[in-house]
């Protein structure tokens, strides 16, 4: 329906409303819920609706959420799952049971729907949250120094503002499913104690999304029909473009989701690890250590012991100085065989050594084809890890292990939030320099497919033209069909200065500040550290030179497409 303001006059859909119409909104929504609750108050009705608060990067603990608040129907408890961003302190105060699932992302930074949330929850003038009982899981890797930051900060600022925790945090590693699913039985059945809620049959049979029978436990055995180089043979960088066969899978996915492969180790590092162990003839160990332990990088906890075992080593000796980017750059190309030479005769043996192995993680790739456009299969943009003798475990996996028509474990890792406009008109601003074009190749394959009317304009670059423009007959043909409208090209090291893609951004400056009033939605894929961080200060020194407002406009303008779901990121 078309939501008519007090003016009397329409307001776009992407234009920001003014205090009166915000207030008036507010009022007019909050009206609609008095009177859903008015019609549901009868015997029926649930004792207590859960709010589930969801902070994601990747889609895991958007599962999660939808797990629990089929759970809570399950016990006769209202269940309702929204995004962080979307939830103001306001609102929040006002819920009387509060579920946040969050992973975290980066260098313990929030997720991407989640960081307005925390600005907010942070502020001064965030409400008191007395009235609200919490419960908070956090999603991470141990791998990490800031394991589940996000939610040990908003577990803490919420206990700051006088919310009553119900059930302590718990932080899940990479291994999530089951201690997920035991702390939400915990904290729902507390909740169904405290307000006496009851089962019935009928909230026990809650719909719950589908779910594909291909997860990391049981990986679709796909057949890699397609192994290509896109880089030049003299580049500095090894990209490839491999293709995977669906079969009968029933795997659906969407162009912007990721696609998980489940790789295994080489069988040289595990026969040099055996052979450095005195194990060289255990079979059994060996199969363990290629398809289900970590062996590249070692986990904190063998660093660690390992320091312990033998402080003379050179390994200790960086540890010691306490500063983690020194003990980042040591670690760089060095794996768990590199580790136990460093400590000598100190060293761990086999069986001592296996405890402090993590599993073998899938890695996750954004999926660069589109299904309308590519039906049957999933395309994916890969650029090969290798330095030295080290080699990244999936990337060369992939490119050096898995012979043609081989069979490789995958499974769908869904992404709604990184998803392509529905409606067709819509402009679409897509910034991926390196393997981060990837997804904006299945944009493009299917905005083609569809017939989109919206203009695109896609920002890539690498270092050299001649090398690294990889899908550049691609590329080509889409501007000369139309579908391209825009493309600027950023290659860093075909002149004395260095041209990036945000260079280019604010080259472009005023058609791009155009593009976003007239709804543009902004699209950045690739490199979090650098990248990503770099183009976002590209943008709102755009937005600032355009609106001649200040920073602070221009980062509030910047919330507000973030708010709309008009600037969305896909970075690792």
């Amino acid at each position: 329906m078309t939501v008519m303001p007090p003016t009397g006059s329409l307001i776009p859909a992407d234009a920001p409303f003014s205090a009166q119409q915000e207030a008036w909104l507010a009022g007019f929504i909050a009206g609609i819920a008095a009177a859903g609750r008015r019609e549901g108050a009868g015997s029926d009705a649930p004792a207590a609706t859960i709010d589930v608060l969801i902070g994601t990067q990747t889609g895991n603990a958007e599962l999660v959420a939808d797990d629990v608040v089929a759970g809570a129907r399950a016990r006769g408890l209202g269940g309702r799952a929204t995004a962080l961003d979307d939830v103001t302190p306001e609102q929040l105060a006002s819920m009387s049971h509060v579920i946040v699932v969050t992973s975290t992302y980066g260098e313990g930074e929030m997720p991407d729907n989640a960081g307005l949330f925390w600005e907010a929850l942070q502020s001064d003038t965030a409400p008191r949250l007395e009235g609200v009982r919490y419960s908070v899981l956090g999603l991470g890797d141990r791998g990490y120094d800031d394991f589940c930051q996000a939610a040990k900060l908003i577990d803490t600022r919420l206990e700051q503002l006088g919310a009553t925790r119900v059930h302590d945090r718990v932080d899940c590693d990479v291994d999530f499913e089951e201690p997920a699913a035991e702390w939400a039985t915990a904290v729902l059945d507390l909740l169904a104690a405290e307000t006496g809620a009851k089962s019935t049959g009928a909230a026990a049979k809650a719909p719950k999304k589908p779910r594909s029978q291909w997860n990391k436990r049981t990986p679709y055995q796909s057949r890699l029909t397609t192994n290509r180089l896109l880089s030049a043979p003299h580049s500095a960088k090894e990209i490839r473009h491999y293709e995977f066969d669906l079969g009968d899978s029933g795997i659906t996915y969407e162009a912007g989701d990721a696609l998980a492969v489940v790789p295994l180790n080489d069988e040289r590092l595990v026969g040099a690890l055996l052979e450095h162990l005195g194990a060289s003839d255990d079979q059994e160990t060996a199969e363990l250590l290629r398809t289900e332990r970590e062996i590249r990088t070692p986990s904190k906890e063998l660093i660690a012991e390992l320091v312990e075992r033998a402080p003379a080593s050179e390994l200790a000796a960086v540890v010691a100085h306490g500063d983690r980017e020194d003990l980042d750059s040591w670690l760089w190309g060095r794996d768990v065989l590199d580790l136990l030479r460093d400590a000598g005769p100190k060293a761990p043996d086999l069986a001592e050594l296996l405890p402090f192995l993590r599993p073998l993680q899938a890695r996750q790739y954004s999926i660069s084809s589109s299904p309308l456009a590519h039906p049957g299969s999933i395309h994916l943009t890969v650029a090969s890890v290798r330095y030295d003798r080290y080699e990244g475990v999936a990337s060369t996996y992939l490119a050096d292990r898995v012979g043609a028509d081989g069979k490789v474990g995958i499974y769908l890792q869904p992404n709604a939030a990184f998803s392509i406009p529905a409606a067709d008109d819509s402009p679409v601003i897509m910034i991926g320099p390196g393997t981060g074009i990837a997804p904006f190749r299945g944009f493009l394959h299917e905005r083609a497919a569809r017939g989109a009317s919206g203009r695109n304009w896609l920002f890539f670059g690498d270092q050299h033209r001649e090398t690294d423009f990889v899908y550049e007959d691609e590329l080509t043909a889409f501007q000369k069909s139309g579908v391209l409208s825009e493309l600027d090209l950023a290659f860093s090291r075909d002149q004395a200065e260095k041209i990036y893609v945000q260079t280019r951004m604010r080259e472009r400056s005023r058609e791009l500040y155009a593009w976003l009033e007239e709804g543009a939605a902004v699209y950045v894929c690739g490199d979090a550290s650098r990248m990503a961080k770099d183009v976002e200060a590209a943008l709102l020194g755009v937005i600032a030179e355009q609106r001649g407002r200040g920073d602070d406009d221009a980062a509030e303008y910047l919330a507000g497409l973030r708010r709309a779901k008009r600037y969305v990121r896909d970075v690792y």
